[in-house]
């Protein structure tokens, strides 16, 4: 068996007025998408990984910082929806392919051992996501009062990375004809099951100025808490 990761770094960001890509948008002295592609470079479940965003700015980042490249083996450009882009990034997957790993750049505090657990649930059931149970309750809402209290029992926040056999993800993709923003429910509408994996609150979409400043301060503090026991 052999995994590609498709790293997504083609979103806009417009909640955080940054005035480019998210990808790119500097995070604890790098780019966003730096720390994803670290992570999924030093997890052994990754044997290759497959860029998707603005091709030539993503180059010369990771010429220009030194980032690893060792694994990227195909780069395409982003799509128009999240959807196009990974079906770019399923169109230059490489032979002998036969999982497909699908991670957000957004989602940078990803940890090697999540992606490990992902994959290897989705190698031996055919699909797998990362998840965490849902913590709050959830409030029904119209015209700014609460209709009812949703049961948050059985209820999951979806993360990624999510993986798949990659003639399951390749077959949903193509079958699809309305926009969707989890590719796990792509999959889900082919009848395949597609297993839960513990996932990791702190793997949590940076959307916002105040995710940005909180992904910050957790990353510094961790580089300073290395530096201290080195």
């Amino acid at each position: 068996m052999s995994t590609t990761a498709i790293l997504l770094c083609a979103g806009k960001g417009e909640r955080l007025a940054a005035g480019v890509d998210k990808a790119v948008v500097p995070l604890a002295g790098r780019p966003l998408f730096a720390w994803s592609l670290d992570t999924l470079n030093a997890c052994a479940a990754i044997d290759a990984i497959v860029m998707v965003g603005s091709t030539k700015i993503l180059k010369d980042l990771v010429a220009a910082s030194g980032l690893p490249s060792g694994k990227i083996v195909a780069w395409s450009e982003g799509g128009k929806e999240r959807q196009h882009s990974v079906g770019r990034g399923l169109h230059v997957l490489p032979e002998g392919c036969t999982h497909v790993a699908i991670h957000d750049a957004a989602r940078a505090l990803v940890t090697a051992d999540v992606v490990t657990r992902v994959v290897a649930d989705a190698r031996e059931h055919g699909a797998a996501i990362a998840a965490v149970p849902l913590a709050d309750t959830l409030k029904r809402v119209s015209l700014g009062t609460i209709e009812t209290t949703v049961p948050r029992q059985g209820l999951w926040c979806a993360q990624t990375p999510q993986a798949f056999r990659r003639d399951w993800i390749e077959a949903a993709h193509a079958a699809t004809k309305a926009i969707a923003t989890d590719d796990a429910a792509l999959v889900e509408a082919l009848g395949h099951p597609v297993r839960v994996t513990p996932g990791d609150p702190m793997n949590f979409k940076i959307t916002t100025a105040e995710d940005l400043a909180f992904a910050e301060a957790w990353l510094v503090r961790r580089m300073e808490r290395a530096e201290g026991s080195a």
